[in-house]
């Protein structure tokens, strides 16, 4: 199972949360910002529907697979 971390940074004039290299939208306040993530986090662990997805690789070969819904990774917000 896979294992996301959110980070608390400043941003743009605020406070945002990000994963990886991807920033969330500005906000005002660290506390808000924090709060943000702790609820992105949590909806990381409701299960979604079980679906099919397509998509492309690297060589432009296409794929079709099965999402189980299920499938959801642990995530966590480092402050």
């Amino acid at each position: 199972m896979a294992h996301i971390h959110y980070r608390v940074v400043q941003h743009d004039g605020g406070w945002a949360y990000k994963l990886n290299d991807v920033f969330s939208e500005a906000f005002r306040t660290r506390e808000a910002a924090l709060a943000a993530a702790k609820r992105v986090a949590a909806e990381q662990h409701v299960p979604g529907d079980q679906t099919q997805i397509e998509y492309q690789d690297a060589n432009g070969r296409w794929h079709t697979e099965i999402s189980e819904a299920t499938d959801r990774p642990e995530a966590d917000v480092i402050e």
